[in-house]
């Protein structure tokens, strides 16, 4: 953060360029990790695995309503973007186990931190949301 910044979040640290090209958009960092963020079931997955390695099928135990596509379809793109590793274990018959990588640990802390934030301020977006229900 540069001198003329300070005390500025970083997301408003920098102008965006008016209107925000849609390739700019399309390639944006930030953007790819706040999909992934957003999406049903990865931040859950990261949650689990932050607190142990498990294999494939405590893991789909463990989340009610997750089909096993979508599972696995969750897990390759986690461990795509490097934050999950799958190790094969040569056993019989051969099991699968799902851990955090380095830089998925990294992402716990500002999960965290949102989560935070959410619970704190459950109420006023409750409120909030209440004001603008259609009637």
């Amino acid at each position: 953060m540069s001198g003329t910044h300070t005390g500025v979040p970083s997301v408003l640290a920098h102008d965006l360029p008016r209107p925000v090209p849609a390739d700019e958009l399309a390639a944006c960092p930030v953007g790819s990790v706040f999909r992934r963020v957003g999406d049903k079931w990865s931040m859950l997955l990261v949650i689990l695995l932050g607190g142990r390695p498990h294999r494939y099928n405590e893991l789909h135990r463990a989340i009610e309503g997750i089909s096993q596509r979508m599972l696995t379809h969750t897990l390759r793109n986690l461990e795509a973007d490097g934050l999950v590793r799958r190790e094969v274990h040569a056993t019989v018959p051969p099991s699968v186990e799902y851990s955090l990588t380095s830089l998925g640990c990294s992402l716990l802390e500002p999960l965290s931190a949102l989560a935070d934030w959410a619970v704190h301020h459950e109420a006023e977006i409750n409120e909030a949301r209440s004001r603008h229900a259609p009637a």
